[in-house]
């Protein structure tokens, strides 16, 4: 296990680095543009900008890492990743913003699939259920240290933005320096989603529901502690209190809905969360100590849900199913992420911050009813027959062929869910990168 840590070392570093630097991203431009005076609207309409590149990166990731190889594209992928989070501060304007965050998604997207298909190839199988432990391990600390950054200076100077680009640049350190083998072409996956639905049709709303909620939240919550009185510092610690909440509860949740009917657990999780988003409302424009807790308690209800969901539509999976499936669930979530800024920008617009989780509670309540008619549809899977829990990084594709619960296949070699988007030609890897 100690030499498997160490041979991995360099592209989980490489990961920590990079989540440090787009933790940071998304809150500080959400501050910003509120700063400057940006309408909710047009701060949603970024952010979904974000999510909807982010799905754009997974399609066309693996051809672009096919054409040119895993280190080129990784460096390409953070040079403009880098670029662009600079040019926020060069160009503010909310259109063009927009359009930066949708590079950004793509850019991103591509960073995390090189980063996770390279931690596939060199897990052994034996070993891959603590390999995803502690990169969701990285990914929950780096993430909230990236959103605690925000503390380090104003949102109106430049220090912050070069602060996030030198983050990305240095992420290609780790990387460039390993002498790991460059691991084969990263493979994609035909996605169905009619039968998708068939096989688990809690586990497609439910992922669905869960983009719309993280989503908006993670696009228009700063917005909603600054309205709420929140100072500039403390904003950081309201949305690095949801990440604590939700690693902290991940393996309770978890390890309750392996021993009972998962569709339970999720039932009462997505209906607790509901009521965690009418606290928050309750708490606006209370002391900063109370809106930390109640968004302590909401990021402890709302992350496990898609863990949650994943586990559960793996209940019903055929071997070999599992990366088809659950890369098919991923996409669903963004396309959820794409809707949910919008949403929740528009309620706010129209009302006022507190509209953001009036909307989350409307959104969990749905999916709590949903989780009970489907219980009254399907018996239930006894707890010995259920697959194990395992909190899944919520990334890209590639990451569920890390996932312990997949089995070894080859990649169908088909382009990734039915898409209109043109794919390039995919030439082998230059012979100097195949190599080293």
């Amino acid at each position: 296990m100690r030499q498997t840590i160490t041979t991995l070392s360099a592209l989980l570093l490489s990961v920590g680095i990079l989540l440090l630097g787009s933790g940071l991203q998304g809150t500080l431009l959400a501050v910003r543009g509120n700063l400057e005076g940006f309408p909710p609207s047009m701060i949603g309409m970024m952010m979904s900008g974000y999510f909807a590149g982010f799905i754009a990166g997974c399609v066309l990731g693996p051809h672009i890492v096919r054409r040119v190889g895993h280190i080129r594209a990784f460096s390409v992928f953070a040079a403009v990743a880098a670029s662009v989070f600079l040019l926020h501060a060069l160009a503010v304007d909310p259109y063009v913003w927009t359009g930066l965050r949708a590079i950004t998604g793509l850019c991103l997207a591509g960073l995390y699939m090189i980063i996770e298909s390279w931690l596939n190839e060199r897990s052994p199988n034996e070993l891959r259920g603590s390999i995803i432990s502690i990169y969701r391990i990285v990914d929950l600390t780096a993430t909230t240290g990236g959103l605690l950054l925000l503390t380090l200076g104003d949102p109106q100077d430049y220090p912050l933005f070069c602060l996030g680009a030198i983050l990305i640049c240095l992420a290609l350190v780790p990387v460039g320096l390993t002498r790991s083998a460059v691991p084969a072409p990263i493979g994609t996956v035909k996605i169905r989603i009619g039968r998708l639905y068939r096989l688990s049709p809690l586990g497609v709303v439910g992922c669905f529901g869960f983009g719309v909620v993280s989503g908006a939240f993670w696009g228009m919550g700063p917005i909603f502690a600054q309205a709420g009185g929140v100072p500039l510092s403390g904003v950081a610690f309201f949305m690095a209190a949801v990440m604590i909440g939700g690693a902290v509860a991940q393996w309770p949740v978890g390890w309750l809905s392996d021993r009972y009917d998962r569709r339970t657990i999720l039932a009462g999780t997505v209906f607790l969360a509901s009521l965690s988003g009418l606290i928050l409302i309750a708490l606006y424009g209370m002391p900063q100590q109370f809106l930390l807790v109640g968004s302590a308690l909401f990021g402890a209800l709302m992350i496990p849900v898609y863990s949650l969901c994943i586990s559960h539509a793996n209940d019903y999976m055929e071997p070999g199913d599992f990366v088809e499936a659950s890369s098919g669930l991923l996409l669903l979530n963004g396309a959820g992420a794409v809707v949910g800024p919008l949403v929740a920008s528009i309620l706010m617009e129209a009302t006022d911050a507190r509209a953001l989780f009036a909307f989350t509670a409307l959104v969990h309540a749905g999916m709590g009813g949903f989780a009970l008619y489907r219980m009254t549809r399907r018996p239930p899977k006894p707890a010995e027959e259920q697959g194990d829990f395992i909190a899944v990084p919520r990334s890209t594709p590639a990451v569920f062929q890390l996932d312990p619960r997949a089995e070894e296949e080859e990649p169908e070699g088909e382009p990734m869910a039915s898409t209109p988007m043109a794919s390039p030609p995919d030439d082998p890897a230059p012979p100097e990168e195949t190599q080293r």
